[in-house]
């Protein structure tokens, strides 16, 4: 369509001799931008735009058609949205759940949207996004999650046209140091467990002796335990978010849903623990189905005090103190206690594959990247390897002069 004259009427009228007269003013004449360039964009949405100067708006009109016929249409009106206003969006529409979920959430609202939040989407540069990572006070690893999530975010916004380009180009991210994990002893094991209430010990041998995850342990009910094939089945969670009491959910990974071998040092300590604190049943949100969440009664194995599944409040109340009656490093959580699992599996010869499906994971690359540096004699060296293959062969090439 032609770029149209607000202040100038298109409709000719002639004098009495027939020639065309000088078009007429409009009501509009002398106020606010002068032409108008209307179209339909790809969703059939009637669109208009005025401009200043006429080149501006016959070039506009050439380009906007063009676009709109290859499929390559940029809503200007959508790229003028807050990045905090899309994040909510985007947030409401993806597919994490529990922890993960609530990780983001907290993620946009302490360190992304309070210096980001306020731009529109279209605004933001690169320039911008290097700023903003050179001043996130975090830790380089979790500084790098929070711009994965401006990338996706982005990458969000690109799909939908909001704008045409994501800025999360060429940005350099703090780097992250190689760091070993905390390996515990067997003695800090068992002080650990002295150092807990009576009501949490058998916990500290169900993450050194099963390799669970804190979650998976809390959310073990007594069906799952088989005391006569020495045997846990590892279905499901107990997730904290906020706002929220603690409900069950799915394990992490599809992977993660397992049966794992029960050695007699955790048998005995889970025995001796139900025997002190009998199941009574606990209600709880069961959303292990998310398209059938239920309230029911869980056997949970380990509750507080009241009978009530563990928050995650009150187990860092008691195990805090204990981790430190152990010689353990500040911060340092339960998940050493799976640290210490794959590290017996590993010193004993076990296989990458072997320690990926006792731990969950979801992939032996997983397990690699954690815990590589703790196979070393297990698996031969490069260096080995190409020895074993050229030495044995006539060395010509390297013994002429």
């Amino acid at each position: 369509m032609a770029v149209d004259d607000l202040w100038f009427s298109s409709k000719r009228q002639y004098g009495p001799d027939g020639r065309k007269l000088p078009a007429a003013q409009t009501s509009r004449h002398g106020r606010g931008k002068r032409w108008r360039v209307r179209y339909t964009d790809d969703t059939g949405h009637k669109v208009e735009r005025l401009f200043e100067r006429k080149p501006d708006a016959e070039r506009f009109d050439r380009q906007v058609h063009t676009d709109v016929a290859r499929g390559l249409y940029i809503d200007p009106v959508a790229g003028r949205e807050s990045v905090a206003a899309f994040a909510a969006r985007w947030l409401a529409g993806q597919m994490h759940r529990g922890s993960t979920a609530e990780l983001m959430r907290r993620t946009f609202d302490r360190h992304i949207n309070p210096v980001l939040g306020e731009l529109p989407l279209i605004q933001v540069k690169p320039s911008h996004l290097q700023a903003w990572v050179k001043g996130l006070d975090l830790a380089p690893s979790s500084a790098r999650v929070a711009y994965s999530y401006v990338v996706s975010l982005f990458g969000a916004a690109v799909r939908d046209r909001a704008v045409a380009t994501t800025p999360c180009v060429g940005i350099r991210l703090p780097p992250v140091e190689a760091s070993e994990h905390l390996i515990l002893t067997n003695e800090q094991v068992h002080l650990i467990a002295e150092a807990l209430p009576a009501r949490f010990r058998a916990l500290v041998y169900v993450g050194a002796g099963l390799g669970l995850r804190h979650g998976e342990a809390l959310g073990l009910e007594l069906e799952h335990v088989d005391f006569l094939r020495r045997e846990v089945r590892v279905e499901q969670q107990l997730t904290v978010i906020a706002r929220r009491r603690p409900f069950l959910a799915p394990v992490k990974t599809r992977t993660s849903r397992r049966v794992v071998e029960l050695p007699q040092i955790t048998a005995d300590a889970l025995a001796r623990h139900l025997e002190e604190f009998p199941v009574i049943g606990a209600t709880v949100s069961d959303e292990t189905n998310r398209r059938d969440p239920k309230e029911r009664t869980a056997q949970l194995i380990f509750t507080n005090n009241p009978g009530r599944p563990i928050h995650r409040a009150t187990w860092s109340h008691f195990w805090k103190p204990a981790a430190e009656a152990a010689g353990l490093p500040p911060r340092t959580g339960f998940h050493a206690l799976r640290h210490y699992f794959a590290t017996l599996l590993i010193g004993a010869g076990a296989s990458v594959k072997t320690v990926q499906m006792a731990l969950g994971h979801s992939s032996p690359t997983v397990t690699l990247d954690t815990y590589v540096g703790l196979w070393p004699d297990q698996v031969d060296r490069t260096r080995t390897l190409v020895d074993n293959a050229l030495l044995g062969v006539p060395q010509r090439a390297v013994e002429s002069k």
